[in-house]
């Protein structure tokens, strides 16, 4: 019996950056325009696009076993789903996603107390609903069906809208009033699915991959030949992971010196190793950190 996995990825602004990540992953998807039946180069995958918003309601009812969407989009459908892992990645940024409630600049509306009675237009009704309820303030949500930062102040008072950098909204002359929700994108899975040992096993190992291409996003690999005489001044100067990897060449006196840092640093820390006695540096890129 041939044992195929049903997994859902996000169609739309999260889509490339998906494929990206599960590329670094090991896997290779590839996909026709307009198609949302991407193929893979894992036998036991099936690959099927969804809408972020979607998402967890068709992995809810077991139409697919498993899916990656925000946890955004799990609370606003309600649904009952296994989360499997978080994964922190985005279309701009690695920062969570924002839902905020904003309103124009010229408000008077200070908190979200002054919205009482007043009008809330957002994608994210369910969710509304709830902060406003855990504030015991009561007011009309209404769904936007786009264009939601244009509406305050003549078509509504207050949007509750999803933001990573806050640039759209400030181009928009909003102003933020408060958090409604913080989101990351969540891989999650049914139940029937996480209760069968084969899926549970494949789901397990997708996330392990996932979580060590995020963890190496960030990070490069550097190694160089040190002498004897400098490989102190050369430890010292290396930030790690864990402790470098030090290992002894063919040359008597020399080593080979290896670790894993943040790219942020290397800039500055390339030099200061060639000065310090460092040669034959090499920075490569990492796919995978697995801890």
């Amino acid at each position: 019996m041939n044992n195929k996995l049903k997994l859902g990825l996000p169609k739309g602004s999260l889509e490339e950056a998906t494929y990206t990540l599960f590329k670094k992953a090991g896997f290779r998807i590839t996909t026709a325009s307009r198609s949302f039946y991407p193929s893979v180069d894992d036998e036991e995958l099936e690959i099927i696009l969804f809408r972020p918003q979607e998402m967890s309601r068709y992995v809810e009812d077991a139409i697919i076993d498993a899916g990656l969407t925000g946890y955004d989009w799990v609370m606003e459908n309600r649904s009952k789903v296994i989360e499997i892992n978080a994964l922190t990645y985005s279309k701009q940024t690695n920062r969570p996603v924002r839902w905020v409630l904003a309103v124009h600049n010229d408000s008077p509306f200070k908190s979200v107390k002054d919205l009482e009675g007043k009008k809330i237009v957002t994608e994210l009704v369910n969710a509304t609903k709830d902060y406003l309820e855990k504030h015991g303030v009561t007011a009309d949500v209404e769904f936007s069906w786009g264009a939601t930062e244009a509406k305050p102040p003549k078509l509504a008072d207050a949007i509750v809208e999803a933001t990573e950098t806050g640039s759209s909204l400030r181009a928009n002359n909003l102003r933020i009033v408060d958090t409604v929700l913080t989101s990351t994108t969540r891989f999650i899975a049914n139940r029937q699915s996480w209760a069968d040992p084969w899926k549970k096993n494949k789901l397990e190992n997708i996330s392990l991959l996932l979580t060590g291409a995020i963890a190496a996003e960030d990070k490069v690999g550097l190694k160089m030949n040190v002498a004897e005489k400098d490989l102190d001044k050369i430890l010292k100067l290396l930030p790690a992971l864990k402790n470098p990897t030090v290992a002894p060449l063919s040359t008597k006196g020399w080593f080979d010196v290896e670790t894993i840092i943040d790219e942020k640093v290397v800039r500055a820390l390339i030099p200061e190793l060639k000065r310090a006695g460092a040669s034959g540096i090499i920075e490569y890129p990492l796919n995978k950190v697995i801890d």
